[in-house]
């Protein structure tokens, strides 16, 4: 199988189905804000990957963009309602419960950066993956947060699949 296959069968697939990519963009991006989720889902590579498809198939970015950013935003509050709910508990919950030092980095940094921490946090790999969460432990006001989160939500959807949908018109299409 050559490259030139492979690369016309997917974009194929996508065209075929690309009522779907919004959807589909967005529970990629809800498993990658979600803080048990998130540190077993290598999702960010293949998000930026799918920028390039996106383009490829002539999908409309705006709709791909709008269902990335509602993932992110729901990922991220869904952990923001476990931390408000079940406090310090969820760190003893697996795979938390595996990386102290990770928790102890999420906390560090939002005490640092108090609700900036939010908006900041989504753009840093491992922090993604416990800020908002700690953010519902230290109980941070939810309209502050939801600020964050949307703003963080929606700067950080077009970070990833921009460059791809952008570059795609030059690069291997």
């Amino acid at each position: 199988m050559d490259i030139g296959f492979l690369k016309t069968s997917i974009v194929g697939f996508v065209q075929t189905h690309q009522a779907y990519a919004p959807f589909v963009l967005g529970l990629m991006t809800f498993a990658e804000s979600l803080a048990f989720v998130s540190l077993l889902l290598p999702t960010m590579t293949i998000m930026i990957a799918v920028g390039f498809v996106i383009a490829a198939a002539d999908i409309p970015f705006w709709q791909v963009w709008a269902g990335a950013a509602c993932g992110a935003f729901l990922g991220n509050w869904v952990s923001f309602a476990i931390g408000q709910r079940y406090k310090k508990a969820v760190y003893e919950t697996w795979p938390l419960s595996r990386n102290p030092k990770l928790i102890m980095r999420g906390e560090d940094f939002f005490q640092r950066f108090g609700p900036w921490a939010v908006f900041l946090g989504r753009f840093f790999g491992p922090i993604r993956a416990v800020i908002a969460l700690i953010a519902g432990i230290f109980l941070m006001p939810v309209v502050l947060f939801q600020a964050a989160n949307v703003a963080s939500a929606s700067v950080w959807a077009f970070i990833i699949l921009a460059p791809g949908a952008g570059l795609a018109q030059y690069w291997l299409w």
